[in-house]
């Protein structure tokens, strides 16, 4: 064998060393986004050139993607999108920042009440999460994850809200744990484009500082570009609302921080018609411009008319069996007039059971505080 021949022999076997070397290195740690992340979850394809356009190609993400895109298109023609024309229509402009206590992982509807906030902060009792990058999990795992994924969804993209228990055991079943991979779903269907995640704890002062221990967060902190090219962020925060858990929690400082903003509340189990609950009622009452809530939020009686402005759409019916200790008599009287709606959110189905009260703070008020 000449020299030559050995030397060609040797560089080609080389080469192949190399590629395979590359290959089984690079996959589970290619660089990736948590935008192509997010866009993987909800079932839409990666961007141009992303590591993971090759799971696109895989049958179990195929029929994720197949499954997702019926699912949402039902929720954004049923839910979504009407509540989007009518809160444009129905309501003032969008404080900088909007609170959604009790609202778990549910940013569309933090997005279709409040498309113009800058800072978006949502709580719940639903554990904060993570999502792996789905390069490192096998297509069978993945298969199967993104299943549970989408179970945890389908109530909710049917009816608008989420039933915990069911979420959270499907979520435990998967890879993707917790509340941030829902958040990425919904990130990516609203056609946002998320740039940064970092996961959070609070300070004593409600101060910010990194996570040490990314499985044991306070929260996560997601920082997004909409359409629009502006620049916003989703807080979601794990946390106790009773007064016994604000009480150890320095939650509420951290929302005071954030100023003035604009509230929603819906599906709550009406928790706010609970004294155990006071101090957040108490605090959304005081820190909020508007007010946008089903009944399972604050009572009618804590409004004082001299310091809110109400404003009753849709018509209120009793509440369902199992909370039917919270009747308002003084809201049927409020709402017998009502401007009827074409959506649904709360607990009842059907838009014709669907209640929606809007409460602006006087001016007067707001100059006092």
């Amino acid at each position: 064998m000449s020299s030559l021949s050995f030397t060609r022999r040797a560089l080609a076997a080389n080469l192949f060393v190399f590629c395979i070397l590359a290959l089984s290195v690079a996959r589970p740690g290619v660089a990736q986004t948590a935008d192509d992340t997010a866009k993987i979850l909800a079932g839409l394809p990666p961007a141009a050139g992303s590591p993971l356009e090759a799971i696109t190609k895989q049958a179990g993400w195929k029929r994720h993607a197949r499954q997702m895109n019926a699912s949402w298109a039902g929720f954004e023609k049923n839910i979504a999108t009407r509540i989007q024309v009518w809160s444009r229509a129905k309501l003032p402009p969008s404080p900088k920042a909007m609170i959604y206590m009790f609202g778990g992982p549910d940013f569309p509807h933090a997005n279709a009440f409040y498309p113009g906030a800058s800072v978006y902060v949502q709580s719940g009792l639903e554990p904060v999460g993570f999502a792996p990058e789905p390069a490192a999990i096998s297509a069978a795992k993945l298969a199967s994850s993104l299943t549970y994924l989408r179970r945890s969804l389908s109530y909710y993209l049917k009816h608008g809200y989420f039933i915990t228990s069911h979420m959270i055991t499907n979520l435990r079943a998967g890879k993707f744990t917790g509340t941030v991979p829902l958040l990425y779903v919904f990130l990516a269907r609203s056609g946002k484009t998320i740039d940064k995640v970092e996961f959070v704890m609070l300070g004593a002062n409600g101060d910010l500082t990194p996570a040490k221990d990314k499985k044991k967060p306070d929260g996560a902190k997601i920082t997004f570009t909409g359409a629009d090219g502006v620049a916003r962020t989703l807080y979601y925060f794990s946390t106790d609302l009773s007064n016994g858990g604000v009480k150890k929690s320095t939650f509420l400082a951290f929302c005071a921080k954030q100023g003035t903003a604009g509230s929603l509340v819906k599906s709550a189990s009406y928790l706010l018609h609970n004294r155990g609950f006071s101090k957040v009622r108490e605090f959304l009452m005081r820190q909020s411009l508007v007010i946008v809530q089903d009944d399972t939020g604050i009572p009618l009686r804590y409004f004082k008319r001299e310091e809110w402005m109400l404003r009753a759409f849709g018509r209120y019916v009793a509440p369902i069996p199992v909370f039917k200790g919270n009747y308002q008599s003084p809201m049927a009287k409020f709402f017998a007039k009502a401007e009827r709606l074409n959506f649904r959110m709360g607990y009842h189905t059907g838009s014709g059971r669907t209640n929606v009260l809007v409460a602006e703070k006087a001016k007067a008020s707001v100059k006092t505080q």
